[in-house]
Order: structure tokens, then C-alpha cells, then sequence
């Protein structure tokens, strides 16, 4: 018993002494999309003020691939001392269940909850001036339509799926190799629909070049206000909580991963980082560590089934 107590307590002055050392090099945010994605343009957004309270250098880096599992396995394999973070969407809590070989639900921590993204079904003008209309259209001509997504297991692949059940309709998914991808497909007419990030069609929408047919968030958007959401459309259980947030590896000592919540929770509630993310159309979100772990694992849960009933495969 006394060894065991000894060692305890060894370790407790090991994970305080490495949170007192912190930060003691740069930090890297590594996110798993495009430039110009939603997640990397909070991280690029976020990234000044943070080195400015965690006085080192604050560098956001992209590391495309896998639904952004290629990201963050390298955030769970990296040294866990706190130096090194993933910037993830809630593609975070469907990819590792597709691809379990490549990272275990338990690999990460979850840091910080940064802000939740509203999305839009867009499509062209000339084909659907509502949903109802598009919805028939597809009951009556089963997987005709194209819907493209950002890739399997992506945010915007999960909101389509969750509107694909509730509207109970089939389409041909087309997955692409990120968000910009996906949204040339249908401005090229390549493809009918696509659940977009809403600051990315806003301006296409305002200038008629493309349609919004409903909001595929909890909520209506600030940028596209008159655009009801699919759940106000009439479909239930349609919507998606686009969340963006924090994590590090699992082993980074608690007081760390504390220490790194309150830095990006002060950053997120600074007036001016607020009217950024709103200029997005973002939300800024905020809550306890607790609560964003809580929140991630009820997703697990909700996705695995959703995975199950949409009979959904990894690429």
C-alpha cells in the first residue's frame, strides 16, 4: 500500500510539475480540412489571441485525409504534453467509428467546445423552390438526384443522411475530398444538393446564384435568416449539431487540459473573437470540459446508430 501511494503521489507532482511548465514551445493546431473550412478558419482566428495569452507561438497547420482522421492520429501519437492540438468538427464522433484502425474512441481528450457551424441545403435555381418539392421529386424518381458531402463521415454527409431518414428518400451520395469540392460540384451542375456550411453559400445564395432550401442546423442562421430549418419544414430528427472544438491526446496530464480550456474558452468569449465567428454565421459555444466530453460521448451513441440505419461504409 505504501508503494502504491508513493507512486500515486509521484505522479501527481509529475503532472503538476508539467502544467507549470506549460507552455514551454510553440503550438501547433492541426486541422483536418481545407483552408477555408469552417474548423480551420476558427483555428487561424483563434490562433493570435492565443499566443498572445500562452506568450509562444501558435501555428495552425493542415493535415488533409480520412474525415480528418489523419489529423487527429497524429494529435493522439504526439508527445501529450499539450503542445499539440486538434481543431475537429463533430466528424470527430462518427469517423473513428468507421475506421476504428485508425483511431480508438478513447485516443483523445476533449479540450474545449469552440462553436457550432450552421449548415444549408443548396441547390440551383430552376430545380426546387422548397423542400417539399425536392422531397416529392425524389419519392418519385428514387436515387436520381445527387447529393454530394464534404466525405464519408463528414458533418455535412451525417446532416444529409439525418434528412435522407426523417424525409424518407433516397439520393446517390457523392462524397468529394472536402467542402470546397462538394460545393463546386453543384454550382457545376454535377450534382443536385448539398448540405453546405453556411458561410460558404450565403453570398452565392444572396446572388440567386444558388438556392437554400432549409437550414440543417438546431437553428436558423444570422446569414441566411429567412431560410427555415428543415426541422420547421416539417421533418423531424433532421438537423445536426455542427459543433467545432479542441483535443489533445489522452494522456495529457489533467491540469494541462485545463489549463488549455480556460485559455480557448477566454479567447472564444472575447467581444471582437465573437463578432468574427458571427460574422461566419458561427455561434460561439462554450461550456465545461465536463460537459463537452459528456456531449461527445451521447454523440458516439447517436452516430453508431445512425451509421448503423443509414448502413453507412468507410471508404
Amino acid at each position: 500500500m505504501r508503494r502504491v501511494a508513493a507512486f500515486l503521489a509521484g505522479l501527481a507532482i509529475a503532472c503538476v510539475a508539467a502544467g507549470q511548465g506549460f507552455p514551454s514551445k510553440p503550438i501547433r493546431l492541426v486541422s483536418g480540412v481545407s483552408p477555408g473550412s469552417a474548423s480551420d478558419t476558427i483555428a487561424r482566428i483563434l490562433a493570435d489571441k492565443l499566443m498572445a495569452s500562452l506568450g509562444q507561438p501558435v501555428i495552425v497547420e493542415n493535415k488533409l485525409g480520412a474525415g480528418g482522421l489523419i489529423a487527429a492520429q497524429q494529435v493522439a501519437r504526439a508527445e501529450p504534453d499539450g503542445h499539440v492540438i486538434s481543431i475537429y468538427t463533430s466528424a470527430y464522433t462518427t469517423a473513428p467509428l468507421l475506421t476504428p484502425n485508425m483511431l480508438r474512441t478513447d485516443e483523445l481528450t476533449p479540450v474545449a467546445a469552440l462553436a457550432v457551424v450552421p449548415t444549408t441545403l443548396v441547390v440551383r435555381p430552376g430545380t426546387f423552390k422548397t423542400l417539399a418539392e425536392l422531397v416529392a421529386y425524389a419519392k418519385a424518381n428514387p436515387g436520381k438526384l445527387i447529393a454530394t458531402s464534404a466525405g464519408i463521415g463528414s458533418s455535412t454527409h451525417m446532416n444529409l443522411e439525418r434528412f435522407l431518414i426523417s424525409a424518407g428518400i433516397k439520393v446517390l451520395h457523392v462524397p468529394m475530398k472536402g467542402a470546397p469540392d462538394a460545393l463546386t460540384e453543384v454550382l457545376g451542375g454535377r450534382a443536385d444538393m448539398y448540405f453546405a456550411l453556411t458561410f460558404q453559400v450565403a453570398a452565392y445564395v444572396k446572388a440567386g446564384k444558388l438556392v437554400g432550401l432549409g437550414m440543417g442546423s438546431p437553428k436558423r442562421s444570422a446569414l441566411l435568416p429567412d431560410v427555415p430549418t428543415t426541422v420547421e419544414a416539417g421533418y423531424p430528427n433532421s438537423d445536426y449539431n455542427f459543433w467545432v472544438g479542441a483535443l489533445v491526446s489522452a494522456k495529457t496530464p489533467p491540469d494541462v487540459v485545463q489549463r488549455l480550456h480556460r485559455e480557448f474558452t477566454a479567447a472564444v468569449n472575447l467581444p471582437e473573437i465573437r463578432e468574427q465567428f458571427l460574422k461566419l454565421g458561427a455561434d460561439p459555444l462554450t461550456m465545461s470540459q465536463q460537459e463537452f466530453d459528456a456531449m461527445i460521448r451521447k454523440e458516439f451513441e447517436e452516430n453508431a446508430a445512425l451509421i448503423k440505419s443509414a448502413d453507412i461504409k468507410a471508404q
